[in-house]
Parts: C-alpha cells; sequence; structure tokens
C-alpha cells in the first residue's frame, strides 16, 4: 500500500473534506454522497468507503464505517490524520423511551457507554458529550426540516444479542439491570457507535455528533403498543446534510 495513504481507509491528503459524515453501511454512502454536488468515488477498502463532494462550495466527505465502536475509531483517526476535524453519525437506532415512534429523528446530546472502545481513551468518569455547534446545528436543520424529533441520551453497546436476546447470555442479570435503569433515566435510544465517536474527537480536539433513524421500539412492542418497521434513513441524513450547511455557514462567519 502506498506509504502517504492511511492504512484502513486508503486515502491520503486532499482525498476528503473538513467535513465528514459517517454511516456505518458503506450500501449508505451513495445516498449520502448523491445529496453532494460533484461527488466522487474515493476509496473503497474493508468496511471504510467514500464519496467526496461539496456542499455550498466547500469539500465534504462521507466515510463508512462498519459496525460499532472499534471501526469507528479506525475511521475518526485516521480522517483526523487527513484533515477532517467535523464529524456527523448517521445511522439507526432502537427505540427505548416510549414516546419514541419507529421513523421519528434521534439526535443524541450525549451517549451512554456502555461499550469498550471509549474506555481506551478516557477514564469512564469522563462524559460522552455532543459537540455544541453540532448539536445545535442537527437541532436547528430537523426543525428547519418540520420531521418528528428528539434529543437527549442514546444508550452504546457493542453486542447487538446482548441488548435484543440478554436473557440467554450468562451476565443476564446484569444486562437486564442496567437496560431497566437507562429506561428510568429517560434514555431515547440504543446503538453502537455514539459514545465512542464522542468521546474520541474529545480526544483529538474536533466537533462531533449523531443524528439516527428509529427503525423500532421495543418497549413499545412489550407493551402491546403499535411499531412498524422502518428502515430508511432518508430524515436522518436530510438533517445531517441540513446541519453540515449550518455549521459551513457558522465557520464562514466566524473566520470573518
Amino acid at each position: 500500500m502506498n506509504e502517504k495513504k492511511m492504512y484502513h481507509i486508503d486515502m491520503e491528503k486532499g482525498d476528503v473534506g473538513r467535513y465528514v459524515l459517517l454511516p456505518g453501511d458503506p450500501g449508505r454512502v451513495e445516498a449520502i454522497g448523491s445529496r453532494f454536488d460533484d461527488p466522487k468515488l474515493i476509496a473503497y477498502h474493508r468496511e471504510y468507503k467514500t464519496i467526496t463532494g461539496t456542499l455550498l462550495g466547500v469539500p465534504v466527505s462521507v466515510t463508512s464505517t462498519g459496525i460499532g465502536g472499534p471501526s469507528t475509531a479506525i475511521a475518526v483517526e485516521e480522517l483526523h490524520m487527513l484533515g477532517a476535524d467535523t464529524f456527523i453519525r448517521i445511522g439507526t437506532c432502537g427505540g427505548m423511551n416510549t414516546k419514541v415512534l419507529a421513523g421519528d429523528v434521534i439526535i443524541a446530546n450525549s451517549a451512554i457507554r456502555a461499550e469498550g472502545t471509549s474506555r481506551e481513551y478516557m477514564p469512564i468518569e469522563f462524559p460522552a458529550a455532543a459537540d455544541f455547534d453540532v448539536l445545535t446545528a442537527l437541532v436547528n436543520s430537523a426543525r428547519d426540516m418540520g420531521c418528528r424529533h428528539h434529543v437527549g441520551v442514546v444508550q452504546c453497546k457493542d453486542s447487538f444479542y446482548g441488548q435484543h436476546q440478554p436473557g440467554r447470555m450468562p451476565v443476564h442479570a446484569m444486562l437486564e439491570a442496567n437496560w431497566e435503569a437507562w429506561l428510568r433515566g429517560g434514555t431515547l435510544a440504543s446503538e453502537m457507535e455514539s459514545a465512542a465517536l464522542f468521546v474520541i474527537a474529545a480526544t483529538l480536539g474536533c466537533r462531533a455528533g449523531s443524528v439516527h433513524m428509529c427503525m423500532g421500539n421495543q418497549e413499545r412492542r412489550a407493551l402491546g403498543f403499535a411499531d412498524p418497521a422502518i428502515e430508511d434513513p432518508e430524515r436522518a441524513i436530510d438533517v445531517a446534510i441540513g446541519a453540515v450547511r449550518k455549521l459551513i455557514e457558522l465557520d464562514r462567519s466566524r473566520a470573518q
């Protein structure tokens, strides 16, 4: 591999913009990149697929991260080495609070660090919090769109099946007790990347936020409420694109 290129994402300086959107699924990169002006496929190595284009005349990129904190950490570290400093995670999530409906947009202001990646960056007492500018841009973008959205805490885990089939795990008592505590605390949804992203961004001096589309809500199902399955993250993508535009305008105003 070319020594100038990052080992995992297979890119070098000049390939990515300052602003990077981070879906997990490589299959969503095209849908996000199609919102850019002049999008171009830059690299596709392992789970890391990148398209770069422009918004408001400024280079922006979308890079898939795969699932979970470890692969997200690698992407953010290497993208930052290439000059990126503003990251927005775009993903799907499972609702926890019963007010969260399938299809709702969830904007995380902070994340529960029930995963392992962030613990190799900062002690567990350090909060996983979104950057204020990115959070504000996401909230204002969602309001501009008029889409139903919620802002609050998300839970991040490493084991998908530990959430959905906790009873068969040897540590089921711990998993179930923690889940109940998070529910009582008003946690909005569960996903797998925001905690690592927020903590890593803090250690790098970067800005980060995350926006998700709720695919369904197991707590609503358990209570017999309506809970249709929705998998298209279109609204979350549009909120993120709107937020990047707002951040570009904000950064331009600060540079004057």
